[in-house]
């Protein structure tokens, strides 16, 4: 291969890491929402796998049965976690046109794949 062939595989490959870092970034930004309970709790997780709220409903906390109120939230929070991760994935897709590239599992900060080629 030669210097010039080589030269722009890694301008692509930097390209494409910046892209999918900006990307990353704007996914962080945006919310999915889950619910469990018939909608009694709800939870909402950002791009970055971190819970931004949760709203719990009065007529579901019942000091009686902490066990379900438990179960709710957590299935909620799952469940929100799992369509934060699904988003990115979506995102991802789009600049890597569906590439599967190892070390690009999609969460911030994960970008072991192409960081080696640039001393990152």
């Amino acid at each position: 291969m030669s210097k010039k062939m080589l030269g722009g595989l890694l301008q692509q490959a930097k390209k494409m890491q910046e892209d999918m870092m900006r990307v990353q970034a704007e996914a962080a930004k945006k919310t999915v929402e889950a619910s469990a309970g018939g909608g009694m709790v709800k939870v909402v997780a950002n791009g970055a796998n971190e819970i931004v709220s949760i709203s719990i409903e009065r007529d579901v906390v019942n000091p009686d049965d902490i066990e379900m109120l438990q179960d709710l939230v957590a299935a909620a929070t799952n469940e929100a976690l799992r369509r934060a991760q699904d988003m990115m994935k979506n995102e991802m897709a789009k600049v890597t046109g569906g590439l599967n590239l190892p070390g690009m599992g999609g969460g911030l900060g994960d970008m072991g794949g192409l960081s080696g080629l640039f001393g990152g």
